[in-house]
């Protein structure tokens, strides 16, 4: 789910339409905001990702579907329409592949630096500073920091920057562990 959101060559050609015509309108960070929103409920809702990706779901159901999700959740004009456009084009299916290659124009348009921290558990204030303040020496700028809970990799961190994943869960170790053990 979490990991659906990487850029593809569709993505990226509908990111970069909806990044010039929202930086025409100067709505950068109000349809950043409802992506960043929409990238959560994408990630939370199995009923939100059935909707964008069965075959068998007409394209103007999607749309109808698309549009409602929008309008409850008072999404501007401009990220509403674009929804509609992209599941009339049969494109809802590139919801995360457009919302990572916005994010990505994003943080070339402003400079900022994306990194998304994975935890097995939540991470407390304290330990969200050390790493936040580990990230700004790494980087030489402070990153624009989003944190996420995946009990899965059982402990330690997982930390995306850019396209850069420094993996030092605990459930990769033991992975590489495994691999080791079956090689010897």
């Amino acid at each position: 789910m979490a990991d659906d959101f990487r850029t593809t060559e569709v993505g990226g050609r509908y990111a970069q339409a909806l990044f010039d015509l929202a930086l025409e309108t100067g709505r950068v960070e109000s349809v950043r905001a409802e992506l960043k929103s929409l990238k959560a409920a994408w990630i939370d809702s199995s009923d939100l990702r059935r909707l964008a990706t069965s075959p068998i779901m007409a394209a103007d159901e999607q749309v109808k579907g698309l549009v409602a999700i929008a309008e409850k959740a008072k999404f501007g004009a401009t990220t509403r329409n674009f929804l509609g456009l992209l599941a009339q084009n049969g494109r809802a299916r590139d919801l995360p592949a457009v919302i990572a290659g916005f994010e990505r124009l994003h943080s070339a348009h402003t400079g900022v630096v994306a990194a998304e921290v994975v935890s097995a558990v939540p991470l407390s204030t304290a330990q969200t500073k050390s790493i936040q303040s580990a990230l700004s020496q790494a980087l030489g700028k402070a990153p624009e920091m989003t944190a996420r809970v995946d009990p899965s990799i059982l402990g330690g961190l997982k930390v995306k920057v850019g396209s850069r994943l420094f993996d030092a869960s605990l459930k990769t170790k033991l992975d590489q562990m495994k691999f080791a053990l079956k090689r010897a």
